[in-house]
């Protein structure tokens, strides 16, 4: 059974799920952006695959072990937000996570951030989650790739889950100049 979920920029089609939350006055606005791994400067992990690299949609984070030395590790939520989608991406991705972030002095204020290949999952739909909250651990969607976290930041929320390479970025952002221009005031 499918139903149709509303989002700001299309209706997509997800298997058994409610219609996703959307923000309100009661939802948190952000206090800054953090990486999402190594919190809050991304310290002892490195970008792997850089946003635009072979039409990269993302950053691909990886422990500075090398290998599988991060599976397991900790991924955190890269704003004050709410859950979107927490589901199984299928084959490729893994378990994802979707977090809407109302991003104050950012254009167009309102951003989705995506976690992929997890290993586990620590939140749910419609939960509001703070700047820093662990959402889940990296995984290896299954044993596909070494384990990684992918990592985007959407500036048109809503978009389908994508195969996270194409040429065409409109809707994307770097994520690692985004967060840099989005840190937290001291």
């Amino acid at each position: 059974v499918f139903s149709p979920i509303q989002t700001a920029e299309a209706a997509v089609l997800r298997p058994r799920q409610a219609p996703p939350p959307t923000l309100s006055a009661a939802s948190p606005e952000s206090d800054g952006f953090d990486f999402p791994v190594g919190p809050p400067d991304g310290r002892g992990y490195y970008n792997a695959q850089v946003f635009g690299a072979n039409h990269h949609l993302g950053d691909d984070w990886n422990g500075t072990g090398g290998g599988n030395s991060d599976k397991g590790d900790p991924i955190h939520s890269t704003a004050n937000g709410i859950v979107v989608s927490a589901y199984d991406g299928g084959p490729g991705w893994g378990n994802v996570v979707r977090i809407l972030h109302r991003a104050a002095g950012a254009d167009p204020g309102l951003v989705e951030s995506l976690y992929a290949h997890l290993e586990t999952m620590h939140v749910r739909q419609a939960q509001v989650v703070r700047r820093g909250q662990k959402i889940g651990t990296m995984g290896d969607a299954g044993g596909r790739y070494y384990a990684h976290l992918h990592f985007e930041i959407r500036i048109r929320p809503g978009l389908p889950l994508g195969g996270g390479y194409a040429r065409d970025t409109r809707g994307y952002t770097d994520p690692t100049a985004f967060i840099r221009s989005q840190r937290p005031r001291a």
